[in-house]
């Protein structure tokens, strides 16, 4: 069986720290990013104390950064030789508003926003995605080469007047998640999200805000987790975690027959670009092979023998 390599951004504490527990399962290796060492030293000592055969590490990032991002996952391609499954989970709150301060003086000159919120979870999922792709298409060999899963919000699927720029956030990591699927086929990657509801972590721990809100358990968060490792066959998707339920929420369907046969046209040019960079004959059924096997990992169950390490360790580890 091959090993498994994981990779959790924000692994130390809340959501991130309960997948980390997932992946405590022989075979595979865990290594946790997070911008805090205090915190992610205490996480790793406690995690060793609980289950002394983990087979985990640390390493301290900044995942607004990208020179911190990409030198974290150097690191770990170097020592373990492959990286199987990205977590780009790490998040914060809101900073900071784009509405006027109460009493500011009408006369002074706008204030630059604080984009902070904008740089950890976008931009920062954005970079955890593309170093993911980078070091999973190398490997070769199996019929998966890889699955980035992305923490979005249920405030990524709808409104979230309370905070705007977090909303702004995870509705960009649902339409990165939703449109990267399909270019990803080729290269045997899978990419989801995991949009929770109110779950009680260290981002917002406001506990008198918590009992006027209906909580989901961490148990339906790494329900959904499982369900990503297990079934092949999801892409693409965006898993609502309410209560004790994971719904795959679905994108809006289209306007009209006119706006999905745009957006359909423009992944034909993009098909059509990419065979001509190659030198390659282009054929129109090109564009629709892709298409087809997004439809068909919906519709046609993978066999065991077809699933990647990381699911079949996790299967035998339970």
């Amino acid at each position: 069986m091959s090993r498994c390599s994981v990779i959790i951004t924000g692994g130390a504490s809340g959501i991130g720290l309960s997948i980390t527990k997932h992946f405590l399962q022989p075979d595979t290796h865990t290594t946790v990013l997070d911008i805090n060492p205090e915190t992610g030293a205490k996480a790793i000592e406690e995690l060793r104390a609980e289950v002394p055969s983990a087979d985990i590490s640390f390493e301290q990032c900044d995942v607004s950064s990208w020179e911190s991002q990409e030198a974290a996952f150097s690191r770990v391609y170097e020592r373990q030789g492959r990286i199987d499954v990205v977590f780009a989970n790490a998040g914060i709150t809101e900073k900071g508003g784009l509405l006027p301060e109460n009493n500011a003086d009408p006369s002074e000159r706008p204030r630059k926003p604080n984009l902070a919120t904008l740089n950890v979870n976008l931009v920062g999922v954005t970079y955890s995605v593309q170093l993911a792709i980078h070091y999973m298409s190398k490997n070769m060999g199996s019929a998966s080469n890889g699955l980035i899963v992305c923490t979005a919000s249920n405030a990524g699927v709808y409104p979230f007047p309370m905070a705007p720029m977090y909303a702004a956030s995870k509705h960009g990591v649902v339409g990165l998640v939703r449109s990267l699927a399909r270019p990803l086929l080729p290269l045997k990657i899978r990419i989801n999200a995991l949009a929770p509801a109110v779950v009680e972590t260290n981002i917002a721990s406001n506990l008198e805000l918590f009992k006027t809100m209906v909580i989901t358990p961490m148990s339906t968060v790494t329900a959904a987790v499982s369900q990503f490792l297990e079934d092949d066959r999801l892409t693409g998707k965006i898993a609502e975690i309410h209560g004790e339920q994971v719904t795959l929420a679905e994108p809006q369907p289209y306007v009209d027959s006119d706006t999905e046969k745009n957006i359909e046209n423009f992944w034909t040019l993009r098909v059509k670009i990419a065979a001509c960079k190659e030198a390659k004959p282009w054929k129109p059924e090109d564009a629709l092979v892709q298409h087809s096997e997004v439809r068909k990992q919906h519709n046609t169950h993978i066999g065991a023998k077809d699933k990647d390490p990381c699911a079949t360790t996790l299967e035998n580890g339970s």
